[in-house]
C-alpha cells in the first residue's frame, strides 16, 4: 500500500461556502439603502404630520415669532376733589423688561449678565423672572426687571440693545399723587399686577406687565379708572425688535372720577387731629353731608405716603411701614374698631323713647353708682360707678351730662330685693335698635376693607364665651362699654341719622363719573341703607338734648363759634382695671352735627388715649368753624 508523503496533508473545506468580498460589499449596499428608504420615509411622515396634520398650529407658531399684536393702554383716569383740585397726575416712567421668547439660548447668559450690570439687578433674581413668564401662556409679554430707570440707565440700555436680543426699554405711565399721605388712605395707589392677580384677570384683557388699582378709590372704580385697550398688530424681527406696524385700534378713554372730598377741608382736619396726638398712636376724623351721605373729609393718622408704591417701594421701607405698631397702612376711620363709650348713649336714649321706657320728664336720682347683685353668688356686689355724682336728673340733663347710672336704668332697668323699681329695655330691644342704626355691620362705602364692629347679644355672647348674658352686660351695653366695638364711620352714621330725620345713610366718595370734555355721565345718588324706626318726635328729642349737651353739658367744648351745634363726647374706657374696679386707659370720641337748625355736616372724631373733650370735641369746634367759615366766604366772593 502506498502512503502519501509525510510531509503532505489533506486540505478540508468548510460545508459553508465562504463568502467572496464582493457578495459582501453588497450586502452592505443594499442595507444602506434600506436605511436611507426608511429614514426618508419617516422624515416625510414628520414632513405630512407638520405640514398637513399639524399646518394651523406650526403656521401660528411661525406667525407669532414673526407678528405680534401688542396691547395699547390709554391714559388712566383722572381723579378730582369736588373742587375740581386734580389729585392724581400721569407721568412717564421708564423700565427695563426682557421677552424671553426673544432671548436665543446660546446667548441666555450673556443677555443675562448685560441686563444685570445696566441694572444692578442680580442674574438670579433676572433668571427667575424669566423662568416664571417662560411658564405663562403670554410668553411674548416684556418681563419688567428695574422700573423707574434714570437717564443715564436707559442711555446705556438702548447703547447695547442690539448686543441683548429681546432685552427692550419700556415707556410706561405712572401715578404720582400730589397730596401724597393726606388722601393715600381714600385714593390707595395703582401698581404692577402679580401672578396671582393675573391669573385671575387675565381673561378680562389684562397683560402679565399691567398695572391696576390695588387699595382704595383707585381700586374700587379699576374699571372706570381702566378704560378699554387698543392693539398694534406689528411684524418682528429675530431679536423681537418691531419692524413696521401692520394695523392698529384705538383704546377706549378712561373716564375720570370727582369726589365728594374738600381737599381744603382735610388738610385742615388732620391738621387739628395731629395737634392733639399727644400721646395716641391713632386718630381719625370724618365730616359727612348728613343729607346725601357724601363724604367732605376723612382723615387717619398715621398715614404713609402712596407714591412710594407707584415706583416700587423697596423692601426695607416696606418692612418699615408693615412693623409700625401704628399700622399707617390701615384706614383706621373704617377699619379700627374700638369702644364707642358714652356716644351710644344717642342709641340707647332714642330706644328708650321710642319704646315708652322713658320720655322726657323721667327723673332718675344717680347717686353717683349703681349696685349690680351677683345672680350666681349671693351676697357678691358689683359696683358701677358715674364718672361724677349728677344728682337727680331728667332725660335732657342725661344726655348733656353724660350720666352712666341714668342710661343704665335705661338700658337694664334697676331691682332691689327682687323687686322690679325700673323696668329697662333690655338687651333684645337695645340690640335691635343699634342694628337699625347699622352697627354690626359694614356701612357700604366705597372704599376697600371696612371692618363691621362687634354688635354683641346673649346669642352671640354664649356661642363665644359660653357663658350667659347678664344684667352687668346690658348695663355695659346701654353706655357703650363692654364687648361693644365700632368704627368711626359706623359711629358717625349714628348721628347723621339723627340730624337727618332717621335715614341711615350709605356714605360715598365718589360724587360724579366725568369723560375727558368734562360731561357727567354717572351722578350718585343718595342711597339709604335703612330707616329708624324712631319717630320724629323722638329724634327731635334726642336733637334737642344733644345741643344743651353742645351748650351747656359735657360737649360744650364742641361747639363753634358760627353755628349752633347739637354734640356727644365719649371717653371709652379699655385695657385692664384696677384693683378698684376702676379703667385708668381712655380713648377720645366726639360727634355732633351743624346746624342745629337744618343740619346739614356731621362730624366725629376719635383719639386713641384720651379724654373726650379734651382732645377729641376741639378739633370737632375748629373744624365746624373752618367749614363754614369757607361758606360764607365763598358766599361773600359771589355776591355782587
Amino acid at each position: 500500500m502506498r502512503l502519501p508523503p509525510a510531509n503532505s496533508r489533506r486540505r478540508w473545506r468548510s460545508r459553508t461556502r465562504a463568502h467572496r468580498p464582493a457578495e459582501v460589499a453588497q450586502r452592505r449596499f443594499l442595507l444602506l439603502k434600506v436605511l436611507i428608504v426608511l429614514l426618508f420615509a419617516a422624515l416625510t411622515l414628520q414632513l405630512a404630520r407638520m405640514q398637513i396634520v399639524q399646518h394651523e398650529r406650526y403656521e401660528t407658531q411661525a406667525e407669532e415669532n414673526r407678528l405680534r399684536v401688542l396691547p395699547v393702554l390709554p391714559a388712566r383716569g383722572l381723579i378730582y376733589d369736588r373742587n375740581g383740585e386734580q389729585l392724581v397726575v400721569n407721568q412717564p416712567m421708564f423700565s427695563a423688561a426682557v421677552v424671553p421668547a426673544d432671548v436665543p439660548d446660546e446667548q441666555f447668559l450673556a443677555v443675562v449678565a448685560g441686563l444685570s450690570a445696566i441694572t444692578g439687578v442680580t442674574p438670579a433674581e433676572i433668571v427667575a423672572l424669566m423662568a416664571d413668564a417662560q411658564g405663562s401662556v403670554d410668553r411674548f409679554s416684556p418681563v419688567v426687571v428695574k422700573a423707574n430707570l434714570d437717564e443715564a440707565t436707559v442711555f446705556r440700555l438702548r447703547e447695547r440693545q442690539p448686543d441683548l436680543p429681546g432685552v427692550q426699554v419700556l415707556v410706561e405711565s405712572a401715578r404720582f399723587y400730589p397730596t401724597s399721605d393726606l388722601t393715600a388712605h381714600l385714593l390707595g395707589y395703582v401698581s404692577r399686577i402679580d401672578s396671582e392677580e393675573y391669573g385671575q384677570l387675565r381673561d378680562e384683557g389684562y397683560q402679565l406687565n399691567d398695572r391696576l388699582g390695588k387699595t382704595g378709590i383707585e381700586f374700587i372704580y379699576e374699571a372706570i379708572l381702566r378704560g378699554a385697550p387698543g392693539f398694534r398688530q406689528v411684524e418682528v424681527d429675530a431679536s423681537g425688535r418691531v419692524t413696521r406696524t401692520i394695523h392698529s385700534t384705538s383704546p377706549q378713554q378712561a373716564d375720570n372720577l370727582v369726589l365728594s372730598i374738600d381737599v381744603n377741608l382735610q388738610r385742615r382736619l388732620a391738621e387739628l387731629l395731629q395737634e392733639q396726638m399727644v400721646e395716641s398712636d391713632n386718630a381719625t376724623a370724618i365730616v359727612m353731608d348728613v343729607r346725601n351721605g357724601e363724604v367732605l373729609a376723612m382723615v387717619s393718622l398715621p398715614a404713609y405716603d402712596n407714591n412710594a408704591f407707584t415706583r416700587s417701594i423697596t423692601d426695607q421701607e416696606l418692612r418699615r411701614l408693615l412693623n409700625d405698631p401704628a399700622k399707617p397702612l390701615v384706614n383706621h376711620a373704617i377699619a379700627g374698631v374700638y369702644p364707642p363709650g358714652s356716644t351710644f348713649k344717642q342709641i340707647t336714649g332714642t330706644a328708650a323713647l321710642q319704646e315708652g321706657v322713658a320720655t322726657v320728664q323721667t327723673t332718675i336720682a344717680t347717686r353717683g353708682f349703681l349696685t349690680i347683685p351677683n345672680r350666681y353668688s349671693p351676697g357678691e356686689v358689683y359696683v358701677l360707678r358715674d364718672w361724677r355724682n349728677l344728682g337727680t336728673l331728667n332725660f335732657y340733663g342725661a344726655v348733656a351730662m353724660s350720666s352712666n347710672i341714668y342710661f343704665s336704668y335705661l338700658s337694664g332697668g334697676y331691682y332691689e330685693n327682687g323687686r322690679t323699681v325700673f323696668e329697662g329695655l333690655g338687651i333684645d330691644r337695645l340690640a335691635a335698635y343699634a342694628r337699625e342704626y347699622g352697627l354690626g355691620k359694614p356701612t357700604g362705602i366705597d372704599l376697600p376693607g371696612e371692618a363691621a364692629g362687634l354688635l354683641p347679644d346673649a346669642a352671640w355672647k354664649e356661642e363665644t364665651t359660653g357663658e350667659v348674658w347678664t344684667l352687668g352686660d346690658t348695663y355695659n351695653l346701654g353706655i357703650g362699654q363692654g364687648f361693644l366695638t365700632v368704627t368711626s364711620l359706623q359711629l358717625l352714621l349714628v348721628t347723621a341719622a339723627i340730624a337727618n330725620g332717621g335715614d341711615v345713610l350709605v356714605p360715598h366718595l365718589l360724587r360724579q363719573v366725568v369723560d375727558n370734555q368734562g360731561n357727567v355721565i354717572q351722578r350718585v345718588e343718595r342711597q339709604v341703607a335703612s330707616t329708624l324706626s324712631v319717630s320724629d318726635a323722638n329724634l327731635a328729642i334726642m336733637r334737642e338734648a344733644l345741643r344743651q349737651s353742645a351748650d351747656y353739658g359735657v360737649a360744650r367744648t364742641g361747639s363753634s363759634t358760627l353755628v349752633s351745634v347739637g354734640g356727644k363726647t365719649g371717653t371709652a374706657e379699655y385695657g385692664p382695671p384696677r384693683p378698684d374696679g376702676r379703667i385708668e386707659k381712655t380713648h377720645a370720641w366726639y360727634v355732633g352735627f351743624a346746624p342745629f337748625d337744618d343740619p346739614q355736616i356731621a362730624v366725629v372724631v376719635f383719639v386713641e388715649q384720651g379724654i373726650g373733650s379734651t382732645r377729641a370735641a376741639p378739633v370737632a369746634s375748629q373744624i365746624v368753624d373752618f367749614y363754614f367759615g369757607q361758606q360764607r366766604l365763598a358766599e361773600e366772593r359771589g355776591a355782587p
